[in-house]
């Protein structure tokens, strides 16, 4: 899988926005400032990544006084797989880009031996990416280890 750092502070900045955003009077916007300085992410790179995921409907932006960005949908509603997805990272563990590039593995127009090998686990961890929300990022009910556990167990029954 390749998974860049824009991918993993995507997660790590809806994360935090999804545990900060929450207030006993409803829900309050919360600047890329915060997030930067509680996640160590540059501001810029933040402001880069929440821009695509604003054009993903995954954040709406709020100006003004005490603007910032605030989650489009509920933290049980947000997917981590479409975050990753929003900041433009392919999820896939193939070296291959699908034409015949010859640093990959699709040589001569022939997938090398071990594609379908490196496919299925690709759509394996966009399975689980698709079905662990923020909600299960910030407050985890389960471990995520024995959730695969079981969804292996499911798929040899």
């Amino acid at each position: 899988m390749r998974l860049s750092t824009k991918g993993r502070y995507a997660v790590m900045a809806m994360a935090d926005l999804a545990r900060n955003s929450s207030t006993a009077g409803g829900e309050r916007a919360v600047s890329l400032a915060e997030i930067a300085t509680r996640q160590e992410i540059s501001l810029s790179y933040l402001e880069q990544l929440f821009a695509r995921l604003r054009r993903a409907g995954l954040v709406k932006s709020v100006r003004g006084p005490g603007g910032g960005y605030r989650l489009a949908h509920a933290a049980t509603d947000t997917w981590v797989a479409d975050i990753v997805l929003a900041v433009d990272e392919p999820i896939r563990a193939t070296r291959c880009s699908g034409q015949g590039s010859p640093r990959g593995c699709m040589v001569g127009g022939e997938r090398c031996i071990t594609h379908d090998l490196w496919e299925g686990l690709g759509q394996e961890i966009h399975r689980y990416l698709a079905s662990v929300s923020l909600a299960d990022v910030i407050a985890p009910r389960e471990c995520p280890t024995a959730r695969v556990a079981a969804a292996l167990e499911g798929a040899a029954a």
